[in-house]
């Protein structure tokens, strides 16, 4: 068994909403079927990191959860700061069981054991966003990111963090987020959000004993990461 991620896989099933119009985005939806075919088994998990689905609403993202739900292992979701079809937990499971889709679950407030790891992670903040109230979203996904590394850490094993949102590049660190993965002994954290020529700007490397590595779909030609063996 294998633990897999990758973000930003923008499915548009439901919606009017064609990446391909981006460079390195050509034909993203069938290579990222047949990169996972070729390497995700049926006992594996694959963590999306984010940025999931165009989707406005929740119905219109189910399209796109019907997609996943046909690719071997379990999927694991977490918030990105396009998933605008975002609800509730008990909303989002509620539309899977009424659908018959059994293998997508949400890291939200949460953690999940993964063999020798726990697996934690929140959509996180970034840290030049420029929008109002920055302060008050940074914290409460401070709290979020707090509330599942102490769930990973009831789990045991090595906690390894997963944020939509970069906590560090090249050009500047959200502290805030690092000073929590410090704190809770995190070594390996990753990391999603940042396509094209931004991603010339990640961080890839060790910054305070934790190591960060970029995950986002187009940096990995949309063929999931492996992040652990169990």
């Amino acid at each position: 068994m294998s633990l897999f991620a990758i973000g930003d896989t923008h499915l548009s099933f439901g919606v009017e909403k064609p990446m391909d119009v981006f460079n390195g985005w050509n034909d993203y939806e069938k290579r990222l079927e047949e990169s996972w075919l070729k390497i995700v088994g049926e006992d594996d998990t694959v963590l999306i990191c984010g940025d999931v689905s165009w989707g406005m609403k929740l119905d219109e993202a189910l399209p796109d959860f019907r997609f996943l739900d046909s690719l071997p292992g379990k999927k694991l979701l977490m918030k990105g700061n396009h998933d605008y079809w975002w609800e509730t937990k008990t909303k989002m499971k509620r539309l899977l069981d009424d659908n018959s889709i059994a293998s997508i679950d949400f890291l939200f407030n949460n953690a999940v054991r993964c063999g020798a790891v726990s697996v934690a992670g929140t959509k996180g903040w970034f840290y030049d966003s420029g929008v109002e109230n920055e302060e008050k979203a940074l914290n409460r996904e401070v709290s979020r990111l707090r509330l599942s590394l102490q769930e990973a850490s009831k789990l045991g094993g090595e906690t390894v963090a997963f944020l939509h949102y970069p906590p560090i590049s090249n050009r500047a660190v959200c502290e805030e987020i690092v000073d929590l993965l410090v704190e809770y002994g995190v070594e390996r954290c990753y990391y999603a959000h940042l396509h094209g020529a931004s991603i010339k700007n990640a961080f890839t490397g060790e910054y305070r004993n934790v190591r960060f590595s970029l995950i986002s779909g187009d940096s990995l030609g949309f063929c999931p990461k492996l992040i652990e063996k169990y």
